[in-house]
């Protein structure tokens, strides 16, 4: 069983609800969003960068999936989406890995949705190497070509990487999102997953009016 630093409580009915309340009154700090202190560099050039903190192992994270996908449909073309897979122990570091192996694969659009499915619905844990190559396989990946992804120094790199973001953003439970390397928020704060894409659309428009001061 993977650590779970905060869980998320949503009621599906008051979604709809929720999010129209969310539009229509100003955010508030603490509540809506919490200021990053100190703000992170971006990797995403001059574009607004908004970051996905995640665990294949978090249930709530599978459920805000598909909600975040419609959403990111529909973001302009001055904003960049990335992910940032989280680990709080060590144990987990190879999901953390598969993540950064199916991008480098060019695989995370196909195949992002069926890693979850795995872990949490077929309970399957896919911790050790073997075991994930040939998951992959089942998938139409050629196991070698996995493995030798999997086990790459820019593979490597990145989920270290990954590590020092997240807590350099001091994300303390998933799913949470973060603004233009200034803003964090999460369906846990502001109350229901699709409040929280109102309050990612108003933070956007924040550091969009920020950046032309």
């Amino acid at each position: 069983m993977f650590i779970k630093r905060r869980r998320l409580v949503v009621s599906i009915a008051a979604l709809p609800a929720v999010a129209l309340a969310q539009t229509a009154r100003p955010l508030q700090e603490g509540k809506d969003f919490r200021t990053v202190t100190p703000s992170q560099p971006g990797e995403s050039g001059n574009k607004i960068e908004v970051l996905e903190f995640f665990q294949y192992s978090c249930p709530h994270c599978m459920s805000y999936d598909p909600v975040l996908q419609g959403w990111k449909k529909t973001l302009p073309s001055d904003v960049e989406y990335r992910r940032i897979p989280i680990s709080w122990d060590d144990r987990s570091v190879p999901h953390v890995r598969i993540y950064y192996t199916l991008e480098a694969l060019g695989k995370t659009n196909e195949l992002h949705s069926k890693v979850f499915e795995a872990i949490q619905t077929k309970r399957m844990p896919l911790l050790k190497p073997d075991e994930i190559a040939d998951f992959m396989a089942t998938l139409g990946i050629d196991r070698k070509q996995w493995l030798d992804a999997y086990n790459s120094f820019s593979v490597g790199a990145r989920t270290s990487r990954a590590g020092q973001v997240w807590r350099a953003y001091k994300i303390d439970g998933t799913p949470s999102m973060a603004v233009d390397g200034k803003f964090v928020t999460a369906p846990s704060m502001v109350g229901s997953r699709e409040g929280s894409l109102a309050v990612l659309d108003s933070l956007i428009q924040r550091a969009r009016a920020e950046r032309k001061k």
